[in-house]
């Protein structure tokens, strides 16, 4: 089953937004990540943004997780707020 890891930011400009958008369309992920996929979604009306992160397996969620928790300040949308493991129940893409 999948895992996904919630983060909640506060204090998320629309152009930070910008800024890390365009960063992660164009980076490798950080070394060790293995995360399958990535969503980002910003309410730039409260500055805040939720950054969704999906892992296959257990021990990639553990070992991504380390790699995000370690990330320096100036390298995340914003302020963050909360971290949250998610088992994830369903997926569905259209």
């Amino acid at each position: 089953m999948a895992i996904a890891r919630v983060v909640t930011f506060e204090g998320v400009s629309a152009e930070r937004m910008a800024s890390v958008g365009t960063e992660l369309e164009r980076a490798e992920q950080p070394e060790g990540l293995n995360a399958t996929e990535f969503i980002l979604l910003h309410d730039p009306d409260s500055e805040r943004a939720l950054a969704i992160v999906f892992f296959e397996t257990e021990e990639d969620y553990r070992r991504g997780d380390e790699v995000l928790s370690a990330m320096p300040a100036d390298e995340t949308p914003g302020r963050r707020t909360s971290v949250e493991r998610y088992e994830v129940a369903l997926r569905v893409s259209r």
